[in-house]
């Protein structure tokens, strides 16, 4: 399974956040990460591959939701004044992904993050999401290089 192919699961995993209690999370989670693997994309994924993607699956996401408050204010912060009930629900998952990979995981470089949230957010987000995208996480590069 590729990366791009592991962010995108990553990525539907974090859209549950927002429609599902913490108590509900877990079950959903593990009932999400049970079906990684019978897809015709998995196929040919071996069992251990498979169950590593899983675990890396898991592990980030409850990384990402370690640190939402945090990640859901600098998304508000460099958003121009729209609060998170006011942008789209993909937009703020592509965002929570991204500032969460530039924020907090060494592996991934800035530039890959913003891209791979700009892609994410052209396949789930509507015309204007990839723009908008691109703009928050620009902001947020910014500020972090002059830290």
């Amino acid at each position: 399974m590729t990366r791009k192919k592991v962010r995108e699961h990553l990525f539907k995993l974090l859209f549950l956040l927002d429609f599902y209690s913490k108590t509900e999370l877990d079950d959903q989670v593990s009932t999400y990460l049970s079906d990684i693997g019978n897809d015709a994309d998995a196929a040919e994924e071996s069992q251990e591959r498979l169950e590593k993607v899983r675990e890396e699956l898991k592990q980030k996401f409850y990384a990402v939701a370690e640190h939402l408050e945090e990640i859901d204010r600098k998304i508000e912060e460099k958003s121009n004044g729209w609060s998170l009930k006011r942008l789209a629900k993909a937009d703020i998952t592509a965002l929570r992904l991204a500032i969460y990979e530039i924020q907090y995981d060494e592996d991934v470089p800035a530039g890959v993050a913003v891209n791979e949230a700009v892609e994410l957010a052209k396949l789930y987000g509507t015309d204007k999401s990839p723009a908008f995208v691109n703009g928050v996480l620009g902001s947020v590069v910014r500020d972090g290089a002059e830290e």
